[in-house]
């Protein structure tokens, strides 16, 4: 693996050296850096044309300011000596602290998105994929389509319309007619025998529980006022965390082996006992005691599954430790929702934002300012995810289904192996291996922001950064942003590659 790496790192500095060099030029070639001082005249012109030139070298052949370009590149990899500044702007700041921003803005803003719009894409298309032909099957295929050939900025706009304007406005009155409440809950009961399938009698008995079990539970948060005052409580999190138990045993084990399923619960009550004895010390903490109290807690539950597991340890001790990281999750996500109230009033009772990344000269807790940054990501989140989950839904139906006609995996169901077991440790690995392909070029394309969407939402991020520079025809933003992006490009197509051969044992790194 060691003379892969070496190899593709040399490739991957030569194919930099001419990607750079190509996009620098086309930069500089793209306009003129004084247009914007074409109506201006006396002194002040002069003066901001001298600074500029000072700045950008422009006193100096293009060929000569990439040399120079690149010198400030070269101070950043080596540590020490020169201070880093990957250049300066026309304004002649320091791009390094604006690239610095602009990556952060857009981690928040990408991969959130990216991350979700790729654990339900691969779920939903593992279960279309299962169930192939079925009415789920072309709901999903129709459902997938529409939302790939929906304008960003159209969806955009509507979200901000119908999920943030109107949704404030409910918000401060929340309240539903039964009728609606019923209505509510038998399009989720549809929605649900959808997806369990089965004969008449089966989809009529889903549909049944699944509805009254939407409007009571409708009916009951609006009777509550759970939506003045969200947050799950102790007997929620009691629910949630045994909940959590049975689904991750249901899905990696199966329930056959009784070991596993006691060591599951067992992790969901030690989780548990750490939510109790974490109330006070989550007051208003810091990351660092957020994360020591996670890795604490998964820490307890991988050693308490592996305990009760017996015989089957191993698998018990890491199912225990998932176990316990979702519950993690589960209670931080509990603590937000009990800032909401404070949150919502400072916000003038409109929580959920239209326009930033966060809200200007907020001051509060920890949970709060959090809770903020959460907030201002749910519109181009879901914009952003919905796209996203069509691709990942198509091709991974369609890499299942070609795994699932496969020899092996005949052979694997004629020996008497269960279907979860076929399709969560034969075919489910397999089918991974184009989408390792579709994830690497899709984590490092986010990286370069998403242009349209800062745009609509108002983010100061990479894609802002880069249109920008191309505007105003200021090479060094524009290359920070194009080192970046081609890095990433370089880096993640290089993983994927290593990924193959941890995926498939027949491929090998030489």
């Amino acid at each position: 693996m060691f003379y892969f790496i070496a190899k593709r790192s040399i490739i991957s500095f030569f194919i930099m050296m001419a990607a750079t060099t190509l996009m620098y030029f086309l930069t500089i070639s793209s306009g003129d850096p004084f247009e914007d001082l074409g109506e201006t005249s006396g002194p002040q012109k002069a003066a901001t044309i001298a600074a500029r030139t000072a700045a950008m070298n422009l006193d100096q052949p293009p060929l000569m300011r990439y040399f120079l370009w690149l010198q400030e590149v070269g101070y950043c990899l080596v540590p020490g000596g020169v201070s880093c500044t990957l250049g300066l702007d026309r304004s002649g700041n320091s791009v390094l602290p604006q690239l610095e921003n602009a990556i952060g803005s857009t981690l928040r803003l990408v991969v959130v998105a990216t991350v979700i719009a790729l654990v339900v894409g691969v779920i939903v298309g593992i279960v279309t994929a299962i169930r192939q032909y079925t009415t789920f099957d072309y709901s999903i295929t129709f459902l997938s389509f529409v939302l790939f050939s929906l304008p960003l900025f159209w969806l955009s706009t509507l979200l901000k319309q119908y999920l943030a304007i109107d949704l404030n406005t409910w918000l401060a009155n929340p309240q539903f007619s039964y009728a609606a409440i019923i209505a509510i809950g038998v399009v989720a009961g549809l929605i649900w025998a959808l997806v369990v399938g089965g004969d008449r009698r089966r989809r009529a008995t889903v549909f049944a529980i699944a509805a009254f079990a939407t409007a009571f539970t409708l009916w009951l948060l609006l009777v509550t006022g759970w939506f003045v005052t969200p947050g799950l409580g102790p007997v929620g999190m009691l629910v949630s965390a045994a909940a959590v138990a049975f689904l991750w045993t249901a899905l990696l084990a199966g329930f056959r082996r009784r070991q596993i399923l006691y060591a599951a619960l067992a992790a969901a009550a030690v989780s548990y006992a750490a939510y109790l004895i974490s109330i006070p010390l989550l007051t208003d903490p810091t990351w660092l005691t957020v994360l020591l109290l996670i890795v604490g807690t998964v820490l307890a539950a991988y050693g308490v599954g592996g305990l009760v597991g017996r015989q089957y340890r191993q698998q018990a001790a890491k199912i225990s430790a998932v176990i316990a990281v979702n519950i993690a999750l589960l209670i931080f996500l509990d603590r937000l929702l009990q800032a909401y109230p404070t949150l919502s009033s400072k916000a003038g009772g409109r929580p959920i934002p239209t326009t930033g990344s966060q809200s200007a000269n907020l001051t509060g807790t920890f949970w709060e300012v959090n809770l903020d940054y959460a907030l201002h990501l749910v519109l181009p989140t879901i914009a952003l995810t919905l796209i996203s989950f069509a691709t990942y839904t198509r091709y991974t139906r369609a890499s299942q289904l070609d795994v699932m006609n496969q020899d092996y995996i005949r052979t694997a169901r004629a020996k008497g192996l269960s279907e979860r077991t076929v399709l969560v440790k034969h075919a489910f690995r397999n089918a991974m291996i184009p989408i390792t392909t579709l994830m690497a070029f899709d984590f490092a394309g986010v990286l370069g922001g998403a242009v349209i969407t800062e745009q609509v939402f108002g983010w100061n991020g990479m894609g802002k950064m880069f249109i920008d520079g191309i505007n105003n025809v200021d090479p060094a933003p524009v290359m920070a942003f194009f080192l970046v992006v081609g890095t990433a490009a370089v880096l993640f197509n290089m993983l994927a590659d290593i990924a193959y051969a941890f995926l498939d044992p027949r491929i090998t790194l030489s």
